[in-house]
Parts: structure tokens; C-alpha cells; sequence
């Protein structure tokens, strides 16, 4: 058709294609375990990684036409990814594209979308997808839980118009549900992953998880589903597991019912960091190549400080949980990707992400070097995508970002970036402004953790 409209604009699209771009002079951390190497050159044609070589390897057969980028001898290391975030709990698209539009300037060019309303979810990837809005990719779930879930306020939130539980992309599953039906109704959302969340037992997790592989998408499930304990989710063979406080509940078998009524969590257990119960399931998660999606930071985030000393002393004590747990999956060698389920002020000038790489260095353990790994290669993993992105090689999504300073040195360095690169479009972070966008509010309302009330703030999940 000749005379076909062209749709909306498309200011970021990606690269286009057979435009090519050096950027040369950089020191590259590439993300592949390969010590950083400078006087290094990365040839982009369009959205893609073309090569990834020497200098003067890479200058000898350049095309004419090329757009040479001089970093000068700066820092490059792969875009980052956050692999636990909210966007549409309840649906808001001016605060959503706000978050999206600070993500990409921060550096982080792909998220996991972790079960929201996928009506606009999946309309916001598109958008990112092919440049109506700047954003990172999005690689989102849809969820599956217990019928007893389903009269939780959110789950009203995401099913507008429709009776919660029925919809695709978050259905009520019982022991009679057809599960060949209903993973192909989740993929035609098109997700990317199914997300267990609770009120599931350990059966009824493991016939998901091998009808979602039989359909060839990864499941995404919280580490414990109640009344399927962590070690029971591992052994269904779900490929992610979030949250690491909920790991705590393993060993409760006979205590776990369902989502609402936790048993209480024995903090001392936990306090010397060398528990054994738990370090056999670190075992048996590094024996199924689980990554754990740690969200470590959450606790002690502004999102969950509460109000008053009851709520304060919880966050205290759930955030030295979270750190020693995922200190003890690190040192046990399980694939730890990075998570936040909250978001920062929007005065910030960078998102929750940053808190928590920081957070895994300063109170888990894990080097910068380790971190950057999981906020990259083995968010990409996480998210099914370790083929396209997650690293800088030649093939891949030419997704990387610019740093003034050595992030290997110091985490914080992160926060020295000049420029994102994301399928090949730049995001200069000269362009970005924090703080102006005033449709960047709280993105969700979520239950508050342990008290049952509603409170303002990004989509953080009763983990507790």
C-alpha cells in the first residue's frame, strides 16, 4: 500500500539499520568474565554489535561512511538491567513512561516487568520497543496464583473492567485448570514469562513450570508460593526465584497455608550467616542453575521505611535478613541478578537499581566486579535474553553505557555515566533533567508489607 500512514513519531526508534558507528578509545569491561581491555573499539551497525576489537585492528577496514565516537580511554561497560520492576499497579502511562524515561538515561536498557496491568505493560514495551518513548526494552510476565489471591486489592487494580483472576495475564489455576489453555492464553499477551506468585502447592507449581517450558517461556515464581516451600519451587524447575527474605520460610513445611497467614520468621536462625538448611538449598539452586532475584535493597529503601518505630524496627530487621541471606547465596555460588521492586524520589537523579548494586557491595559481599555480572550477563539469564543482550559481543544488541570513572574501583562510579547506548539509539545523560517530570509520582499503590493497609508506593509486593 502506497498510501499507508506512518503512525506516531518515533524520536528513539533504534539505529537504523546499515548505519554504522565505532566508538573507540573506550576501556571495555564486556561483561563476559575477560579482564577489561583498553584502546578498545565496539563497531555498531544499526541496533547491533557488528565487532569488538583492538584499535588499530579495528581501524584498518572501517567503511568510509562510519561515525567515529573518541571515548577518550572511558569506561564501558554493558547496559544494565533491573530485573524486578512494576509499571502498571495500578495503570498509570505518564508516571510509567516518567520511570522508563529516567531508566534508559541511567543506563539501564532492559527491565523484567514482574506481572502488572499487561493491557498497557504490553503497549509501553511496544512504544519503548520502536521509539515512541525512550525506555528500556521490557521482557514482562504474566501471572498465575491461587483463587484465594485473587480478592487482594491489586489484582482488582490490573483487571479494570474485567473479573480478577480470569483475564490472561492473571488467572486463578486450580487443580482442574487446563494448563496447555492457559500458559497459551498468558503468551497471548505476549509475555515472556508466566510468574507464580501464591496460594499454589508444590504440584500445581511444577505442572506450570513444565507446561511453560513444553511452550518454551521461562516461569518466574516468588521464592516461596505458600503453601510450596523454596525447596519445593526449586525442585519444580521454575528458572527464577524472588525475594530472598522469603527464602527464610524453607524448613516450615507444616506452618505454610497460604499467602495471608505467614508464620513468623526466626531472625536468629539467620543471624551467624552459615545456616545449613538453607545452605542445602543453595546447593540444590545452583545445582538447577535458579537465579535468585534477591530484591536485597528493598527493606531498607524509603518505599518500605513505614511510619513510627514498629515499622522501622521491621525494616530493620528485614534488611539485615535480606543482607546476610543473599551474602550466604553468594558465597554458596548461586546466580544472584538485581532486582528493586520499588523506586526512588523522583528528585533522584538515579533509579532504585543503583541502591541496590550498592547495597550488594556494601553489605553482601559481592565485588563491583561480581555486581556489574549480575546486573548484566545474569540479569539477561534472568530474563531469557542472554542470546541478545547482557554483554558486549559482536552479535549482540548494541545495548552498552559511557562512564567517566572505574566502576570496578568504586559501584558508585555508575553514577559518573555520560551516555546509554540501546539497540544502537543514544541517550545522552546531558539531556535528562531529574526531577521535572511531574507525572512521576509513586507508580503503584501496594500493600505495605505485614500491615495490610494500602500505602503509596512503586509497586513493592507483599513479600512478607
Amino acid at each position: 500500500m502506497t498510501d499507508e500512514a506512518q503512525g506516531a513519531p518515533t524520536p528513539y526508534a533504534p539505529a537504523r539499520k546499515g548505519a554504522v558507528a565505532v566508538y573507540r578509545n573506550a576501556t571495555l569491561f564486556d561483561g563476559t568474565g575477560r579482564p577489561s581491555t583498553p584502546s578498545t573499539s565496539i563497531v555498531v551497525e544499526g541496533p547491533t554489535i557488528r565487532a569488538v576489537a583492538d584499535d588499530a585492528e579495528i581501524a584498518a577496514r572501517l567503511p568510509a561512511d562510519a561515525q567515529i565516537f573518541d571515548l577518550d580511554g572511558r569506561f564501558v561497560i554493558p547496559g544494565l538491567i533491573d530485573t524486578h520492576q512494576h509499571l502498571a499497579t495500578p495503570p498509570d502511562r505518564p508516571a510509567a513512561e516518567a520511570v522508563l524515561r529516567r531508566l534508559v538515561h541511567s543506563g539501564v536498557t532492559a527491565i523484567r516487568g514482574m506481572a502488572d496491568d499487561l493491557r498497557q505493560v504490553g503497549d509501553l514495551a511496544r512504544a519503548s520497543l520502536v521509539g515512541e518513548i525512550a525506555g528500556p526494552d521490557i521482557r514482562y510476565a504474566a501471572l498465575m496464583a491461587g483463587p484465594g489471591f485473587f480478592d487482594d486489592p491489586r489484582t482488582h487494580q490490573v483487571s479494570q473492567g474485567e473479573v480478577p483472576g480470569t483475564v490472561p495475564w492473571m488467572q486463578a489455576v486450580t487443580h482442574e485448570t487446563d494448563l496447555r489453555l492457559a500458559v497459551a492464553l498468558a503468551r497471548g499477551t505476549h509475555a515472556t514469562a508466566i510468574k507464580v506468585y501464591a496460594d499454589l502447592d508444590h504440584a500445581t507449581v511444577a505442572a506450570i513450570t513444565a507446561e511453560a517450558h513444553r511452550q518454551g517461556i521461562p516461569v518466574w515464581a516468588h521464592a516461596t508460593v505458600f503453601p510450596a516451600t523454596p525447596r519445593q519451587v526449586v525442585l519444580a524447575g521454575v528458572d527464577t526465584v524472588s525475594h530472598v527474605t522469603l527464602l527464610a520460610f524453607d524448613g516450615c513445611d507444616g506452618q505454610l497455608t497460604s499467602f495471608k497467614s505467614k508464620p513468623p520468621v526466626d531472625h536468629a536462625r539467620f543471624a551467624a550467616g552459615d545456616d545449613p538448611g538453607i545452605e542445602e538449598l543453595f546447593a540444590l539452586m545452583r545445582r538447577h542453575g535458579t537465579v535468585l532475584d534477591a530484591t536485597a535493597a528493598m527493606w531498607a529503601s524509603d518505599a518500605l521505611a513505614g511510619v513510627g518505630p514498629q515499622d522501622a524496627a521491621r525494616a530493620a530487621a528485614n534488611t539485615e535478613l535480606a543482607a546476610r541471606l543473599t551474602a550466604q547465596a553468594h558465597r554458596a555460588g548461586v546466580d544472584i541478578c538485581t532486582g528493586t521492586d520499588y523506586e526512588t524520589d523522583p528528585a533522584d537523579p538515579f533509579p532504585a537499581l543503583y541502591e541496590e548494586l550498592a547495597f550488594l557491595v556494601h553489605r553482601c559481599g559481592m565485588s563491583p566486579e561480581q555486581v556489574l555480572r549480575s546486573a548484566t550477563l545474569i540479569g539477561a539469564r534472568s530474563a531469557g535474553a542472554e542470546d541478545v543482550m547482557g554483554s558486549v559481543e559482536a552479535g549482540k544488541l548494541a545495548n552498552f553505557v559511557v562512564l567517566e570513572s572505574d566502576p570496578l574501583q568504586n559501584i558508585d562510579h555508575l553514577r559518573t555515566l555520560t551516555l546509554t547506548v540501546k539497540r544502537g539509539r543514544r541517550f545522552e545523560r546531558g539531556a535528562f533533567t531529574p526531577g521535572t517530570d511531574h507525572a512521576f509520582r509513586s507508580v503503584a499503590h501496594a500493600f505495605t508489607p505485614g500491615t495490610g493497609r494500602v500505602a503509596a508506593s512503586h509497586g513493592v509486593e507483599e513479600t512478607r
